[in-house]
């Protein structure tokens, strides 16, 4: 791939998204930002994911380095805290280009909501 002046051997984008894109990811991790960190708040949140799933899922996130398991709960390592700014930009993104499933009121309740927790 050859933007610049230099060449990369891997798209930086495609390899973000190879990560956050797996099911279940974002997910997970935009629920830890809101304070989750066990494996049965995580299940209780997205009744439709099974075990299984969860299971794999968790453990695809530690192997990238995103969390880290200390006893039975889950966090976020500091590689997965600098998603932060990457999720919020998501959440403002899809408000402001989506005005026709949301309120201007909803919109400005939401943005803020995301903003205390994902980047105070």
């Amino acid at each position: 791939m050859t933007y610049f002046d230099f060449e990369l051997t891997h798209c930086p984008v495609e390899l973000s998204l190879d990560i956050i894109n797996r099911k279940w990811v974002l997910q997970i991790i935009c629920d830890m930002f809101f304070g989750k960190t066990r494996f049965s708040e995580f299940q209780k949140e997205r009744p439709e994911m099974s075990n299984k799933a969860l299971s794999r899922s968790l453990k695809f996130m530690e192997e990238q380095g995103l969390i880290k398991k200390e006893g039975d709960e889950y966090f976020l390592t500091d590689k997965g805290k600098s998603l932060n700014k990457v999720i919020y930009d998501l959440v403002e993104f899809t408000l402001d280009n989506n005005k026709e499933l949301y309120d201007e009121k909803t919109i400005l309740k939401a943005k803020e909501g995301f903003r205390k927790q994902l980047l105070d």
